[in-house]
């Protein structure tokens, strides 16, 4: 009998594929281009920061928001929210803005929401001097 299960839980483990995203992935860069995106990194100083959100399957986002919350030593406090429009078809898209930019040195908890405030994406970002 412990054979069996045994065999059983190795005939799982070889058939079930893992997968370590299966949905939007959130990222950062200091700009997007012609060229694509400039010095992808999750740590950058102060100032303007491009949000990249990259997925398999197009979001279905016409309205959405880049939310940051900054990290106070407990917890996370609202910092800002910035709207975008999009397209329902985009499957990668960047967010820049004059708007999305952080002045405060600290980590920050990054969001990607739909227009009923529901999270698609988030990340964690630091800034620095």
């Amino acid at each position: 009998m412990f054979f069996g299960f045994l065999a059983l839980v190795v005939m799982i483990g070889f058939t079930s594929g893992i997968k370590a995203q299966n949905g939007p992935v959130l990222y950062f860069c200091e700009s997007y281009g012609s060229g694509g995106e400039q010095s992808i990194s999750d740590r950058f100083y102060t100032g303007k920061v491009t949000v990249m959100a990259k997925c398999d399957y197009a979001l279905g986002l016409r309205d959405c928001a880049i939310q940051l919350d900054k990290y106070n030593g407990y917890g996370f406090d609202y910092y800002k929210k910035v709207d975008f429009d999009v397209s329902p078809d985009m499957k990668y898209i960047y967010f820049e803005s004059n708007d999305l930019r952080v002045d405060s040195p600290g980590i920050y908890r990054c969001f990607l929401l739909d227009g009923k405030k529901n999270t698609i994406a988030s990340a964690l970002i630091e800034f620095i001097r």
